[in-house]
């Protein structure tokens, strides 16, 4: 059975030159040097055996890589661009917008309020209070502490600025006169 050539690609001078400075450049990460070297390669004629080869990959990185060129030729992207990996579609969000965002309320608000007799939130608190309200069904601690460290919100000194010190109403009572 006979084999297909590769596709022919066809490079321009600027785009070979954009693509050697690339490769040539100290602080270009390794995945899109070699990438680069792949495409280079291609434009001089060379199929996916010998591209591998040359440089000590497998044929299917460099069939990859041609064909994606290839697919991004009509797109107005950079070079970089074209040699950087796709989107990776990831796990569904768990806890919609408006769930979070209750959250935060919840973390913002008084424990006493709830009927809870602490001084103030923990994420374990949090998590079962949220969890008892109904407005997410389950939720781990440490995911509630990831969630408030994102939003660089801290319950436990949140009662500091609800209620500062006597010391700094004295402080600005003082200015004032």
């Amino acid at each position: 059975m006979a084999r297909l050539a590769p596709k022919i690609l066809n490079l321009s001078d600027s785009g070979r030159e954009q693509l050697q400075k690339l490769i040539n450049r100290h602080n270009t990460p390794q995945q899109i040097a070699i990438r680069a070297k792949i495409i280079l390669m291609a434009s001089e004629g060379q199929n996916h055996r010998q591209i591998a080869r040359n440089l000590d990959i497998n044929r299917q990185m460099a069939r990859l890589w041609r064909n994606r060129w290839l697919e991004s030729e009509g797109k107005e992207l950079s070079i970089v661009q074209r040699l950087q990996d796709q989107e990776r579609v990831g796990t569904p969000v768990k806890f919609s917008m408006e769930q979070v965002i209750e959250l935060f309320a919840l973390a913002c608000s008084p424990p006493e309020d709830y009927g809870r007799s602490i001084s103030h939130w923990t994420a374990r608190e949090l998590a079962n209070e949220i969890m008892k309200q109904g407005i997410i069904e389950s939720i781990s601690v440490r995911h509630i502490g990831r969630l408030l460290e994102e939003a660089e919100l801290k319950p436990h000194a949140l009662s500091l600025l609800v209620n500062p010190p006597l010391w700094t109403k004295n402080l600005t009572q003082k200015w004032k006169t």
